[in-house]
């Protein structure tokens, strides 16, 4: 049976859609917020992903993947950095994104994630020290498109990839390549993957600080390059265990302080307008290291457990622990409940609010910075019939679609500086043939 392809007629027609959809993302949005948080937090938790996606998998040729997810995300605090380390964190985010990954024949596949993401948030209202101000939510868009190809030896993946995001204040774009090799046996396989990010921000500065004290939020720009390198060494050591060694290496240049981020001095106390804005150095390196081990101890019950080592040259050390057993209840129905551990040391930068002295050199009230341990602890349950859930056509010429899995999960997520937050997620899977 052969598989259905693209003809010219529908790949000019696709070319034509994703041409439209880049025109409307490359507008200017309507939104007036002026902060963007920074993911300076080395858990990861609740800040945007600046990993590359993986690569699509030319192996599974014959359909087309859709995949529909969107979480939602909320947060309490009393240490917005904003603030100076005092006030609100409050935070929500709602992320609907559509991960498409077509076959254009048996060895080569194109991907693309498209996706939004609607956050408010009561600490960047106070930018302005007034509440309901423009700073309370913004609107971010992004898309990633991606190329990949099974070479002729059928053990090796190539790859290669771009996107962008945009906001009120921040502009990013990024170029990623990829690599993958398995063995004859295909019981090892070694991936590289390296991404370069070209960032813009508009310095917003807070409102008392600003020249003419309120005027025009923005305070001209900056720039910020990333440059991540991700390898993965693989390998099937028993019947049942399998093992995965990492590391992603980044190296970042440029702004990396967040110009609204209030610190306060203890020598010139907490009035207004005897704050700074946060002052961070201009060069960041971060080496991780990664273990990752699964154990199918019987037919029903897999053990996942992860483990990473992050050091950086902000005097960060940080260690992570994740552990997950998904159970299986029926043959198409899986719970997976999951917890996470995250201790890390402060960096040298950081001291809390009026704990900084005007002769430091650099600066910064931002808890994300700070010595702190957290905990995650969540349930996820997973439907995947092997015909699937549903079937229903298509506007797309009378295609059939299938329903084929649903994945939802819960997690609660507590840190010892007070900061709690709850995370709901959902994704739907189809496929098109």
């Amino acid at each position: 049976m052969t598989h259905p392809r693209f003809s010219s007629a529908m790949l000019r027609s696709a070319l034509t859609t994703v041409f439209q959809v880049l025109t409307l993302l490359a507008a200017p949005t309507l939104a007036c917020a002026q902060a963007t948080p920074t993911p300076n937090r080395v858990d990861g938790y609740g800040t945007p992903a600046t990993t590359a996606p993986s690569p699509p998998n030319p192996s599974n040729h014959g359909e087309t993947e859709i995949n529909i997810l969107s979480s939602y995300y909320a947060q309490e605090g009393d240490h917005g950095a904003v603030e100076g380390g005092r006030g609100t964190q409050q935070l929500t985010d709602f992320t609907p994104t559509i991960i498409l990954n077509v076959p254009l024949d048996s060895a080569t596949r194109v991907s693309a994630n498209l996706g939004v993401d609607y956050y408010a948030s009561a600490s960047t209202d106070r930018i302005d020290q007034v509440l309901s101000t423009p700073s309370s939510s913004d609107t971010r868009y992004h898309l990633d498109l991606g190329y990949s190809r099974q070479l002729a030896d059928k053990r090796t993946i190539v790859g290669v990839g771009g996107g962008f995001s945009k906001e009120y204040d921040y502009l990013s774009g990024n170029i990623t390549a990829s690599w993958a090799r398995a063995s004859a046996d295909g019981n090892r396989e070694l991936s590289a993957a390296a991404q370069v990010f070209f960032d813009r921000a508009t310095l917003i500065l807070p409102a008392e600080l600003r020249q003419g004290r309120g005027g025009d939020h923005g305070s001209g720009f900056d720039t910020r390059q990333s440059y991540n390198l991700n390898l993965v060494y693989s390998q099937v050591l028993t019947q049942r265990l399998q093992a995965a060694v990492s590391t992603e290496l980044v190296a970042q240049n440029g702004l990396l302080s967040t110009p609204f981020h209030r610190v306060y001095f203890r020598e010139t106390g907490g009035a207004l307008g005897t704050a700074k804005t946060e002052l961070l150095p201009r060069q960041r390196l971060k080496y991780p290291v990664g273990l990752r081990l699964n154990y199918y101890a019987t037919d029903l019950v897999q053990l996942r457990g992860y483990y990473r080592f992050y050091n950086d040259n902000f005097g960060i050390r940080a260690h992570t622990l994740e552990l997950e057993t998904p159970l299986k209840v029926t043959p198409f129905f899986v719970l997976y409940p999951f917890y996470r551990y995250h201790t890390q040391t402060a960096a040298t930068y950081f001291a809390p609010y009026l704990e900084h002295s005007v002769t430091d050199e650099y600066y910064t009230s931002d808890y994300d910075l700070a010595n702190f341990s957290a905990n995650k602890l969540g349930l996820g349950l997973r439907y995947s019939p092997v015909y699937g859930i549903g079937r229903f056509k298509t506007p797309f010429g009378g295609q059939v679609a299938k329903f084929k899995a649903l994945d939802l999960r819960y997690a609660h997520y507590r840190q010892s500086t007070g900061l709690t937050a709850n995370l709901i997620s959902a994704d739907l899977s189809f496929t098109l043939p």
